[in-house]
């Protein structure tokens, strides 16, 4: 009997000790990257991003651990904005026909207006617009 206790008793600390070490060593979870696609007519939002599509427009806004991200197209434009990491922004703007995207790090701004060339300022970024066959890089 004496036996069978003792080896309740190591079972028990054993399974106490993987418990405390299994949640001292476990990463602490993050947010899911949020992702806002927009087919032809339609719109979609959350919290940190937007797509908004006309008839003729296809949309996608992607942010992970605190970016911003919009993107609004229409006549045959395809506008993806990507926002990873804190104070990364990235504003997209389809009005005429083409593929743009930007992608934007920590603390970058882009922004593409479909008119003009784009402009990548502060962190690590990127742009390419069909649009206007123009691009910009930011470091």
């Amino acid at each position: 009997m004496r036996t069978i206790t003792k080896t309740a008793v190591l079972a028990s600390i054993t399974a106490a000790a993987g418990a405390v070490g299994m949640t001292l060593s476990a990463p602490s979870a993050q947010a899911a990257p949020q992702i806002c696609p927009a087919l032809p007519g339609q719109s979609s939002t959350m919290a940190d991003c937007s797509a908004s599509s006309g008839p003729t427009g296809l949309t996608l806004a992607i942010t992970d651990n605190g970016g911003s991200a919009a993107a609004t197209g229409d006549n045959y434009s395809g506008p993806a904005a990507i926002a990873v990491g804190p104070g990364a922004s990235v504003t997209m703007t389809g009005v005429k026909p083409g593929l743009a995207i930007g992608i934007a790090g920590p603390g970058a701004t882009v922004v593409v207006d479909g008119q003009n060339g784009p402009t990548c300022t502060g962190g690590l970024a990127f742009a390419g617009d069909f649009q206007t066959l123009q691009g910009c890089v930011s470091q």
